[in-house]
């Protein structure tokens, strides 16, 4: 059983996550279907650094981050002097560092979705007298959204296991920014701290392999909807 402490954390986390990936949702997939659907000059570049996240070391994430966002830094004192918004020490600012390590697994899930979606139903669709718009609502968003579902389930799931980011842009402030990682690593400098430890260690693992099965499952609904389609 949690204690009412460890109930909060995992709060903490769930809120976290959820907003982390609901915010990052438009973003991911406009991202997605522009690296998906078009070549450009850039292209490269631009792939590059939506995947930069996941090479990059994620305490150097998280001071790029407090750059950007601190006080100091351009961005943290524009929303400061006009919206009165701060990111430093606050829970939003440990769902922005969640977003941004999230984004790149989002985007390749998406990606893949939308590669996948056979373009001659859109062909067909057009010569019927269908719009752009009207053919992506109705065929393009509906084939993918499998795969926008695989992306927010691996999304949430890397935002609840955010950690080096997170503790270098908004610290390890309990009720605020202690998430399940940053918990667990607090607790492993207390002595007798392993109890705790070892629900919320047993915890994290439940979530993480729930969210990769239902990642997988998602997957493999899409691979069989359009196996059946082309049928």
């Amino acid at each position: 059983m949690l204690s009412p402490e460890e109930w909060g954390i995992v709060g903490l986390s769930l809120k976290v996550g959820g907003v982390a990936v609901l915010a990052t949702l438009p973003i991911a997939f406009a991202l997605a279907w522009l690296l998906a659907r078009y070549r450009f000059p850039g292209r490269v570049v631009l792939d590059a650094l939506v995947h930069l996240p996941l090479v990059l070391p994620p305490v150097v994430t998280g001071w790029l981050l407090l750059i950007a966002f601190g006080p100091f830094g351009p961005v943290g004192r524009w929303l400061e002097s006009w919206f009165g918004v701060s990111l430093m020490f606050r829970w939003t600012g440990a769902a922005l560092a969640a977003a941004i390590m999230a984004l790149p697994l989002m985007v390749r899930a998406m990606r893949l979705s939308i590669e996948g979606i056979d373009r001659r139903l859109e062909g067909a669709a057009r010569t019927l007298g269908a719009t752009p718009w009207h053919s992506f609502w109705t065929i393009s968003l509906p084939l993918a959204l499998p795969g926008v579902l695989a992306a927010l389930v691996l999304g949430f799931a890397r935002s609840i296991g955010e950690f080096g980011a997170t503790i270098t842009f908004v610290s390890n402030i309990p009720g605020e920014t202690r998430t399940l990682p940053l918990a667990i690593y607090s607790a492993l400098q207390v002595p007798g701290g392993e109890a705790m430890v070892t629900r919320l260690a047993l915890l994290s693992v439940a979530l993480s392999l729930g969210a990769l099965i239902l990642s997988e499952y998602l997957v493999r609904c899409t691979h069989g909807g359009r196996q059946r389609h082309g049928d």
